[in-house]
């Protein structure tokens, strides 16, 4: 009964925020509340909270475990991540903590708890809305998780400390991992496509990172993550990550029903949460003035900071193990941060357009860590997003004899398609910034092999928008996507199913003409 329930509610309600422009995230924390109210007169048994529990607890950590496949150990030790991080941590217990000791009523000790509880942020909503836009490999979103990872932590010693739990002797196992990641790269080679994939991703997010982990005292969300960290040098962690996604997706309906369900707020809980919800855009300025002082550039910031306006789920963990008494306040507080953030960042570079000149004044220096290109050399083709399909566009019109340059947003691709000898740079189409400086005047044709749709439309209009008279071709995977990059701009765009069908019947109508010669022939 309780499936029926869960599964109904958590679809209708989604689709019916999805009609109103929002996330499905946001309908399925209304469901949540929704099943709070109805459930008894539903007859859904009591331990339903705790499978629900179970089911939410998996899908974290196999959230974790594919932000792990996508992460690098390099970007997690930058002083933006670890000052950014330690500063935000610190300036805001000192805000938060007097002001809850004096509006709350609350002594010192518990008014400390609930401060470090509120200056997290969400791990599994910024992963989420990252991962929805295909910005977890791009500067910004790898900033912004390097310090939600280093928040976990953080959390993690809290909890320790306060609690009195300390890892067991069986934790020095962890200095070990190093030399057990040349057999799960074996293992990982000799998994094939198919189920037996899927299910060794399960067994190391679950089993490795989460039990095992949990047996030696340690968090299993960080023991999730580490075992994605442990392959995402492997060539098939993105297949691995792609292979779980539904899977994952599905598990984590289960935590935002489960953040609804934690209880009913009273009087007292709605006005703590309205409290926090003001206070909500103080905590993303933060975040945006302590990277802009860490010289990043105002979009960077901005985008990071948005991603990192939210109160976190760690705070739950954190009431949930020491201030039982909190917890419901607290995931109202929480559940209406994902109400704000979610469809603010939706919007993301949309507002950074809108208030651009503002926010620029606060950026500081002339050279910055994320600095993009003004000039692309003698380039004539020019090739936005460098994954399999830019790879290959780029093979093949260097073979051509064009000249050419390869862009992508993520700096550690960009990165490694230099060390492999490419002309690959840093940039991001979307960056208003970009455009406004960039050299056109030696290309001749742009090709936009990016995932996102959105990035597509957004530089197909610049390119246009800055004179660029050249074909400019594109992929899509649906046919409206293809009309719309059409009206964007492209002179050239195909369905890339479609197009690998054609290449399959020419494949096969190539081998049939042979066999007929030979037979002919015989």
């Amino acid at each position: 009964m309780f499936e029926v329930v869960a599964i109904s509610f958590a679809f209708f309600f989604g689709l019916a925020v999805r009609q109103a422009g929002l996330p499905p995230l946001v309908g399925f924390l209304a469901a949540g509340f929704a099943i709070n109210v109805f459930g008894p007169g539903l007859g859904l048994p009591q331990e339903a909270g705790e499978i629900l529990h179970h089911v939410a607890h998996l899908g974290v950590l196999m959230l974790l475990f594919t932000v792990g496949l996508k992460l690098k150990l390099a970007q997690i030790v930058q002083p933006q991540v670890i000052g950014g991080a330690l500063l935000h941590f610190t300036l805001s217990v000192a805000f938060f903590a007097p002001g809850l000791c004096w509006l709350a009523g609350v002594g010192w000790n518990t008014a400390l708890l609930l401060a470090v509880a509120l200056a997290f942020s969400s791990t599994v909503l910024a992963a989420k809305l990252l991962e929805a836009r295909r910005e977890l490999g791009v500067f910004h979103g790898r900033t912004a998780i390097g310090i939600l990872i280093l928040q976990d932590i953080i959390a993690l010693v809290v909890m320790a400390l306060w609690s009195g739990q300390t890892p067991n002797i069986w934790a020095l196992l962890v200095f070990a991992l190093p030399l057990v990641r040349p057999v799960l790269h074996r293992l990982l080679d000799a998994a094939g496509h198919d189920e037996i994939l899927v299910l060794m991703g399960m067994m190391l997010s679950l089993v490795l990172g989460g039990m095992g982990f949990e047996a030696m005292g340690l968090s299993s969300e960080i023991g999730a993550l580490v075992m994605g960290v442990m392959l995402s040098s492997h060539r098939r962690a993105k297949e691995l990550a792609q292979a779980l996604w539904a899977l994952k997706e599905i598990f984590l309906v289960g935590f935002f029903l489960q953040i609804g369900m934690s209880g009913l707020p009273d009087a007292h809980a709605l006005i703590f949460a309205l409290a926090l919800g003001v206070m909500l855009p103080l905590k993303g300025m933060l975040f945006f003035l302590l990277l802009v002082a860490f010289r990043l550039r105002a979009r960077t910031a901005f985008l990071a900071a948005l991603g990192l306006a939210s109160y976190s789920e760690f705070g739950l963990i954190v009431a949930a193990v020491l201030l039982p008494e909190w917890l419901v306040p607290l995931a109202i507080a929480v559940s209406a941060s994902f109400v704000v953030a979610a469809p603010l960042n939706r919007i993301a570079h949309r507002l950074f357009e809108r208030w651009e000149e503002r926010l620029q004044r606060f950026q500081r220096g002339r050279v910055h860590p994320d600095e993009q290109p003004k000039s692309l050399g003698d380039a004539q083709a020019l090739i936005f997003g460098m994954g399999r399909t830019g790879t290959a566009a780029y093979r093949r019109l260097d073979e051509s004899g064009l000249r050419v340059i390869g862009l992508d947003a993520d700096n550690y691709k960009a990165a490694a398609h230099r060390e492999a000898g490419r002309n690959v740079l840093f940039a991001d189409a979307e960056d208003s910034n970009f455009w406004r400086g960039v050299d056109l005047s030696r290309i001749e044709a742009a090709v936009l092999a990016m995932d996102d749709i959105e990035a597509k439309l957004i530089a197909a209009r610049m390119l246009r928008r800055r004179g660029f008279r050249g074909p400019i071709v594109a992929h899509a995977l649906h046919e409206d996507h293809r009309e719309s990059i059409a009206e964007a701009g492209a002179t050239h765009t195909y369905l890339t199913m479609q197009q690998a069908g054609m290449g399959l019947a020419d494949c096969t109508l190539s081998a049939l003409t042979e066999q007929q010669k030979v037979e002919g022939g015989g």
